[in-house]
């Protein structure tokens, strides 16, 4: 029996360190426009102890998302060790495509996965790239996109991607821009005859885009009368983390019962979108009480925001390219290992893949 098995993984992370302390001089406004009545640096605590956040990276001016989408793909594709004109299809997930620095203006025309092709200099004209705009769960649906192909039979072989520069969309005004970061990550997968259930074996996808819709939104800077006339990436940080608290963890049940697993100690590592570090720890111990277990091992679902921040759809493919190669502490995953990748994010969507290491 054949399954979709990721033969390797690469990721760009940003050398620009942005410290919690960079922001200590910013102007704070409430959504309304009217002044947080506190100290600044009482703000930036704040976050940090909400979000876990204690540093993030920048990409440098003059990198553009498209830039390190192709290293994080050129690192991936020579983790696997393949030709990449034997690649059938580049999916590259982002919210934004690409913005150069200075300005605010997004460009996706060509498609950032056009650009990918371009930059690594395949010549194949039957390796198809596209984009994907799930919001932050758009590395993991690309995951489930290439699964779906290569079962159709379509395609062998694709690179998927998942890359963003949020700091050039973010309001200097709206301490949520705090959150937001840059990087890049990658993986190779093939679809291939496999020994059992190995590589993925189950996924869940659900989008309510109901009265939720729109928690995510472009919206005007937060400091009123300004000439400032651009559009920022905003949230209701609130609504959001009372739905993923409703939905996800069942979300990911959905995708375990598929995949057959009979219960949460089966799984070895959790790879969940960092969005914000209680939102997170708050969805693992729902999905763990669905199971009527009360407490979980901090190593089963590891964490890289304190250091990275939120870089949406690139938070995922980069920490477990980080964990496969052991740069995150004492988290590691083996051969047999099942592991669960779920991310939520704009629309608003949610998705979950189980996938057998």
């Amino acid at each position: 029996m054949s399954h979709t098995v990721i033969i390797g993984t690469g990721a760009y992370l940003p050398t620009e360190v942005v410290t919690n302390a960079a922001f200590e001089t910013n102007e704070f406004y409430n959504p309304d426009g009217t002044p947080i009545d506190r100290p600044t640096k009482e703000i930036v605590d704040k976050l940090e102890s909400i979000t876990g956040i204690r540093e993030r990276r920048y990409a440098k001016p003059e990198l553009r998302s498209s830039d390190i989408a192709a290293i994080a793909a050129r690192r991936a594709v020579d983790d696997a060790g393949i030709d990449p004109e034997t690649i059938d299809q580049i999916i590259v997930a982002h919210n934004f495509g690409d913005i150069l620095s200075g300005t605010l203006q997004t460009d996706i025309l060509p498609s950032v996965a056009s650009r990918v092709k371009y930059s690594l200099g395949i010549k194949n004209v039957h390796c198809v790239p596209y984009d994907v705009i799930f919001g932050c769960p758009g590395w993991v649906q690309g995951l489930i996109q290439a699964d779906a192909f290569f079962k159709a039979g379509i395609a062998k072989r694709a690179l998927v991607i998942g890359s963003e520069t949020l700091s050039r969309i973010v309001d200097p005004h709206d301490r949520d821009a705090m959150i937001f970061s840059d990087g890049a990550g990658a993986a190779v997968l093939e679809y291939q005859p496999t020994e059992g259930k190995k590589g993925i074996i189950a996924s869940a996808v659900i989008s309510h885009a109901q009265e939720d819709t729109y928690y995510l939104f472009m919206g005007p800077t937060n400091k009123p009368e300004s000439p400032d006339n651009h559009l920022y990436i905003k949230m209701h940080g609130r609504k959001i983390y009372e739905y993923a608290l409703s939905h996800v963890p069942t979300a990911m049940k959905e995708c375990l019962d598929r995949a057959g697993v009979q219960h949460i100690s089966e799984v070895s590592k959790i790879f969940i979108h960092q969005a914000n570090e209680k939102m997170d720890d708050a969805i693992v111990r729902r999905l763990f009480r669905l199971y009527n277990v009360r407490e979980y091992d901090a190593q089963v679902a590891p964490m890289n925001i304190h250091d990275f921040g939120n870089s949406s759809v690139a938070t995922i493919p980069t920490m477990y390219d980080m964990v496969r190669r052991g740069q995150l502490g004492e988290h590691r995953v083996q051969e047999g290992d099942l592991v669960l990748f779920a991310s939520v994010g704009a629309g608003m969507n949610i998705n979950a893949v189980a996938y057998r290491y």
